[in-house]
């Protein structure tokens, strides 16, 4: 039976306190036990149907919580402060003293300085891999390896990872493989094509208002009480923990996740293949021009189309900060990092989101100064965008004006 996420977020259903369409808001840190033994037991790991503190989880983590792991098709899943909130418990959870990872060389900025400069101070390292070659990320793979890690779609190059395929190497040699998903919600299910673990920024397309950060881990019961126990949870001791308020706030804005995700993707189509139809040097997993478009329409859950991230090549940095801030001028979106906004936003990525890569591994994983990385707003007329946006780059020398005939 085909994988339906949007359905299995629509099937819960919660009710206040008092009877409220919306469960109720547990506004407390800490709770109380009926007795002395029940307090004991938690403490102990057995915290079933009890709440211990709101820094190891709370009514309104759970519930959204739930619904997460309901839309990625896990058993559970534990919410966190922020995306890098969810990412390094899940490693350090992982991976000890004399461990290994095998990274995707294109993830997001935050993570590949954590990978490079932080955990190697904790005598974990990690080799960075061209993630779409699976011969070289297993010729990667040494005695010594705890973990595959990736990004479904790559964030900023849109590289497509074969989860299918990363996943048997990860059986194969007994890792775990940990994919992270921000990038393609409902578009792509990594815990149905073997992923053991599936984090999410929900500060972006899953949130969708740019007014909250947050992230998720889901995977196995198992591991999930892993990192909220009390001795050495990596998520409960490292303390990133999400405030019930926000909680809510996001569990409200999923409802809709289905509704915006197509649209974003619509939107990006159209664009993507305007611009490329224009001359401009493109990058959409939509188009069939793209490396890895077949890969990503053969994981894909169709009705949520390719996502709402593009880039194009605009030559330089100067020409593409130039081209943002008219288009910013002309309110066609913001020159601002993040994503999943209703507004397009824009930004370089090599002197922003992936500014913690050194220059030269920028050039050598293609990344460069003219890019610019565009998260596709929800414009209900992306025809007349299109055309205001056209009209920018032609004003900058991007796009040449048409001769006349």
């Amino acid at each position: 039976m085909k994988f339906k996420p949007a359905n299995k977020i629509q099937d819960l259903q919660y009710f206040g306190e008092f009877g409220g369409v919306n469960p109720s808001i547990s506004d407390s840190s800490t709770y109380t036990f009926l007795s002395a033994k029940t307090m004991f037991d938690t403490f102990e790991g057995n915290a079933d149907g009890c709440y211990l503190y709101s820094r190891h989880t709370s009514p309104s983590n759970l519930y959204l919580g739930e619904a997460l792991a309901e839309m990625e098709g896990t058993e559970t899943a534990n919410v966190a402060a922020s995306g890098m909130g969810a990412i390094t418990p899940v490693l350090l959870q992982l991976c000890g003293a004399g461990d290994h990872i095998v990274s995707s060389r294109t993830i997001y900025g935050g993570t590949y300085a954590f990978l490079k400069n932080f955990t190697p101070k904790l005598n974990i390292d990690t080799t960075f891999v061209d993630i779409t070659k699976l011969d070289v990320v297993e010729n990667a793979i040494t005695e010594k390896t705890k973990v595959l890690y990736c990004e479904s779609v790559s964030n900023p190059l849109l590289e497509v990872a074969d989860i299918s395929g990363l996943a048997a190497l990860a059986k194969k040699h007994n890792l775990k493989l940990v994919v992270d998903n921000t990038f393609s919600p409902l578009s792509i299910a990594p815990a149905q094509l073997g992923a053991d673990v599936v984090v999410h920024s929900l500060t972006k397309f899953i949130n969708g208002s740019s007014d909250t950060v947050g992230g998720v881990v889901c995977g196995t019961q198992e591991f999930i009480n892993d990192l909220r126990n009390v001795n050495d949870g990596a998520s409960m001791l490292l303390g990133s923990t999400m405030d019930s308020l926000r909680s809510a706030s996001i569990l409200k804005n999923l409802r809709t996740l289905h509704i915006r995700m197509k649209q974003h993707s619509k939107n990006a189509m159209y664009l993507a293949s305007k611009f490329e139809e224009d001359g401009l040097k493109t990058v959409y997993p939509g188009l069939s021009s793209h490396p890895s478009h077949e890969l990503f329409a053969s994981m894909m859950n169709e009705e949520y189309g390719y996502g709402g991230m593009l880039t194009i090549d605009v030559g330089s940095l100067d020409k593409a900060n130039e081209l943002m801030e008219l288009m910013q001028n002309k309110n066609l979106g913001y020159l601002a990092v993040s994503l999943g906004f209703y507004k397009t936003l824009f930004s370089a990525p090599g002197s922003s989101t992936s500014s913690e890569i050194p220059e030269d591994e920028q050039a050598e994983m293609g990344l460069t100064d003219g890019l610019i990385r565009f998260s596709i707003g929800l414009d209900n007329d992306i025809e007349r965008t299109y055309e205001m946006m056209k009209a920018c780059m032609k004003e900058v020398g991007v796009l040449k004006e048409e001769s006349l005939v």
